[in-house]
């Protein structure tokens, strides 16, 4: 019996948040953490599920519909759903999950199991599709089938993920353009906080935040907020709340590309601004980030921290910093030290790096 073996990363954004449904920039990072699915398949209708991360097994039928399959199995028959709408072949077999990426971080696990998952899928089948053919599916996947609305860049950062580079998107084009990140060469690291504040990106307030974007480009006449970007449009907009997302959107893609200039050319104190300013306004005008949060930024920047942000939907998660390497271990010993002093649960610190984008890894008889 022949299996395939792929892996998918998760992903950190830089940042650009909540700018890919808007069809504006982002700039993410794949993780050197991973999902990894292996794939036997049976000829049959059904595939199993197993993840030790989980703790237990699923199963759903190939022809599994919206509604049909909860959990965590929802991301995997979703996305086994989007392949066969698309007209592609599916089948049934076994699939064994296992992964590093942490689960309700705001790191993009849902994403690397649904990337995964496709690439062992099509490579049992004799598929063959390209990076931007694959988000895609797995975007429609999780939008249609487990209802989140999220954008594409979780997917394309999985999916194109290179060591020490950054991800440079513009939704509009679907266009990747790597980035220089080769902190090492600054005596920089990259330090994950993660809160141990679980998020979910399809409660209804991410989904508010996505509607108010709509409805405010509707009131400008356009079809997204990138067809506004450069020009002077908040006083157009009535809904003062409304009006905030829109400032959030626009400022944050001109800080994305920004960004990317800085970080092409070494600047890495101009990034940790830029880094300050984007959490911010995912603060104070997107409303996304929490007290739990804020404080974790807020406390980086005060232990030496270059610069400091939320990454992620929102509500919970992660925030990431830029660090001068020496005081990694002081400012982590800091950093806990406040959290706890505010009574939060103890996060759990550490380094990340840009690592390789999904691939197959292998198929053996």
């Amino acid at each position: 019996m022949t299996t395939y073996t792929a892996y998918a990363p998760g992903r950190i954004n830089l940042i650009g948040e909540h700018t890919d449904y808007n069809l504006g920039f982002a700039m993410p990072i794949a993780l050197e953490e991973r999902t990894t699915v292996t794939f036997e398949p049976d000829g049959s209708d059904r595939i199993t599920l197993a993840s030790d991360e989980e703790g237990v097994g699923s199963a759903f039928d190939v022809t599994a519909q919206p509604g049909d399959v909860d959990g965590w199995a929802s991301y995997a028959a979703g996305v086994v759903w989007a392949l066969a709408q698309a007209g592609h072949p599916v089948v049934g077999g076994a699939m064994s999950v296992h992964s590093d990426v942490p689960i309700g971080a705001g790191l993009s696990s849902s994403a690397a199991l649904e990337c995964a998952v496709l690439l062992s899928m099509n490579a049992a089948t004799g598929t063959e599709l390209d990076n931007l053919d694959v988000a895609r599916l797995a975007q429609r996947g999780e939008n249609d089938f487990v209802g989140a609305p999220t954008g594409l860049m979780d997917q394309l950062a999985s999916l194109g993920g290179e060591v020490d580079r950054a991800l440079l998107i513009d939704f509009e084009t679907s266009s990747v353009e790597p980035v220089a990140f080769e902190l090492d060469a600054h005596d920089l690291v990259l330090l994950v906080v993660n809160s141990n504040a679980a998020h979910q990106h399809s409660t209804g307030e991410y989904r508010a935040r996505r509607e108010s974007c709509t409805r405010a480009a509707r009131e400008l006449g356009v079809d997204t907020l990138r067809d506004v970007q450069g020009e002077d449009v908040l006083e157009r907009i009535g809904d003062s709340v409304d009006r905030a997302r829109v400032r959030h959107v626009l400022s944050e893609n001109q800080r994305v590309l920004e960004c990317a200039k800085a970080m092409a050319s070494g600047d890495f104190r101009r990034v940790g601004t830029l880094m300050d300013q984007s959490h911010a306004s995912m603060r104070d005008d997107f409303e996304i980030t929490t007290p739990h949060i804020d404080l974790i930024a807020e406390s980086l920047g005060v232990h030496g921290a270059l610069g400091a942000r939320m990454t992620g939907g929102g509500f919970g998660g992660c925030v990431i910093a830029l660090v001068p390497a020496p005081d990694v271990d002081r400012i982590t010993t800091a950093v806990t030290s406040d959290i706890a002093e505010r009574g939060f649960p103890d996060p759990t610190i550490f380094t990340a790096r840009a690592g390789r984008g999904a691939a197959l890894v292998n198929d053996r008889t």
